[in-house]
């Protein structure tokens, strides 16, 4: 099973308009372009689809992704307005992959660059974790670790410590992958017995300086997407690989 990560595209309702290295409608295009050749069973957009908040950009987005030969999801980033993603395609947070299961979290704040799931949505996750042993994977926006970034370190998932905690109780889980940084990023996170695999993901639109104290634009890198092959036997269980492509 295929899952392919894209992320931050920042689309303007414009498909002229530059970002401060690039047109994010031509970079969109692309790495769709790209994802197609992948094959993948499911496509996940993991948030900031818009930079302008235009229900146009949405429109632009969801008719693209809809060349996609196989389904898709998005949930929303810091940039994005929740109503005019619903009206041009629906969100869900749970996808069943057989002897997989993925989990999409909403860890929006209205108005704020940071991201928080709060108690209700923890526990609305805990009760999907109780009610399914499967392996698991979940996907969100904002980064539940820190990425080694300062500025972008302060504007994550405020509320992480209560996600891992929680997640501590749930050895189903395996893999976190979160969008919001705009560059690629890999960790092996450990918290006693529980070892929970945590990727970032290059941005469609522009990328940012690993390690930066400040933001600052990273020039030198290219848009680019996050594969995932999910596997399954039966002595192993759920087993994966996971690496970033990049457009030439």
């Amino acid at each position: 099973m295929r899952v392919v990560q894209i992320t931050d595209a920042h689309l303007y309702a414009d498909t002229e308009a530059r970002s401060r290295v690039g047109v994010p409608w031509r970079q969109f295009q692309q790495v769709l372009s790209a994802v197609v050749a992948e094959k993948p069973d499911i496509v996940l957009f993991t948030g900031d689809v818009s930079q302008d908040e235009s229900a146009a950009s949405y429109a632009l987005a969801a008719q693209a992704m809809e060349q996609l030969p196989c389904p898709w999801y998005w949930l929303p980033g810091n940039h994005d307005q929740l109503e005019l993603m619903a009206a041009e395609r629906p969100m869900v947070d749970q996808v069943d992959l057989g002897p997989w299961c993925i989990l999409l979290l909403n860890t929006q704040v209205e108005g704020q660059p940071y991201g928080e799931l709060g108690s209700v949505r923890l526990a609305e996750l805990a009760e999907q974790l109780e009610k399914d042993d499967r392996p698991t994977l979940i996907a969100m926006h904002h980064p539940p670790v820190e990425v080694g970034a300062v500025w972008m370190d302060a504007i994550g998932l405020q509320d992480r410590d209560a996600f891992w905690q929680l997640l501590s109780s749930y050895p189903q889980v395996k893999i976190v992958l979160f969008g919001h940084v705009h560059q690629a990023y890999a960790e092996h996170y450990s918290s006693g017995e529980m070892t929970i695999d945590v990727f970032g993901c290059p941005a469609m639109a522009d990328q940012f300086q690993p390690g930066a104290e400040q933001f600052a634009i990273d020039e030198a890198s290219r848009p680019g997407y996050r594969v995932i092959d999910l596997c399954w036997s039966e002595p192993l269980g759920g087993e994966w690989q996971s690496w970033v492509e990049r457009l030439d």
